[in-house]
């Protein structure tokens, strides 16, 4: 990605790693949505700025999500039919992880975007989807999952909905470098906006929020207007190849998640973050 160079910092922060100067951080599960409308060319995502202030990847542009708490394992979600769309085991089969793991992630990625956006992946019924949660009951719910003061699966049944796990597609993984103090083992979802709900600036995680074509933010990332990690500024390019939402759902179907951990690489003069071999000829391309 010769676009992206890595800051003097973190190739520091590298160099001191594999000269013996720390040991690698447990990394914690989390699930990410990348959030998508149609847009005039290609795709539009909905994209976080995250605090200056965060600890990890502060000031940079990400999409909805964050870790696994573990509540999200419950296993009653789905014994309670609260579970629409492909099984757990199935998940488990895309996402390239053991059952348990599958259920609490997509219950993650479901749970997240909707403490982050304020849009729910769920409905009253398999087929059916919310069409408004903005109301102020809406927002007291889900600032209690934010707060962990209500769990996933009494938010449903309280609400007499279903997890609508079909309105999501398995994307990618990816593993933080060794080298970083904090580490995520994150698995990237995608999803189409369902018709009727909308974006809200509601993470409290967030300093703005935005909706961007997927290859308007690469160039302004390119451009040094926005920030990104790399991970996200390949999502984007990768999006910006389909023609529409739908077109990314449908190539979601057939995808398996690989993790994938980065690694710093020479690149003439600069330092790099190492690109997946899927990835790699779109970055070259840039």
């Amino acid at each position: 990605m010769q676009r992206l160079p890595l800051p003097e910092a973190l190739v520091a922060q590298a160099r001191s790693y594999a000269e013996g100067g720390g040991r690698p951080a447990e990394p914690r599960d989390a699930a990410t949505v990348v959030l998508m409308r149609p847009g005039a060319a290609g795709p539009e995502v909905y994209l976080l700025r995250r605090q200056a202030s965060m600890a990890f990847a502060g000031g940079m542009c990400v999409f909805p999500g964050g870790g696994v708490d573990p509540r999200d394992f419950d296993a009653e979600l789905v014994d309670r039919n609260l579970w629409a769309g492909p099984s757990p085991a199935e998940w488990a089969a895309r996402l390239g992880c053991e059952e348990p793991k599958a259920r609490a992630l997509v219950c993650a990625a479901v749970r997240e975007t909707f403490e982050e956006s304020g849009v729910l992946l769920a409905g009253a019924a398999a087929g059916e989807v919310v069409a408004d949660t903005t109301g102020d009951d809406w927002e007291a719910d889900r600032v209690a999952l934010e707060s962990r003061e209500l769990s996933l699966t009494a938010f449903l049944e309280r609400r007499s909905l279903v997890l609508r796990t079909d309105l999501l597609g398995a994307w990618s993984g990816w593993l933080t470098p060794v080298f970083e103090p904090r580490r995520y083992r994150t698995w990237f979802f995608v999803a189409r906006l369902p018709e009727g709900q909308v974006t809200r600036d509601v993470s409290s995680e967030s300093s703005s929020v935005t909706w961007a074509g997927a290859m308007e933010a690469v160039e302004q990332v390119e451009q040094q207007r926005l920030s990104m990690l790399p991970p996200t500024w390949l999502t984007c390019l990768e999006l910006g190849q389909y023609a529409d939402p739908d077109a990314v759902l449908e190539a979601s179907r057939g995808r398996t998640v690989e993790m994938y951990m980065p690694e710093v690489v020479a690149d003439g003069e600069e330092f790099v973050l190492s690109t997946p071999p899927a990835y790699a000829a779109l970055a070259a391309a840039r």
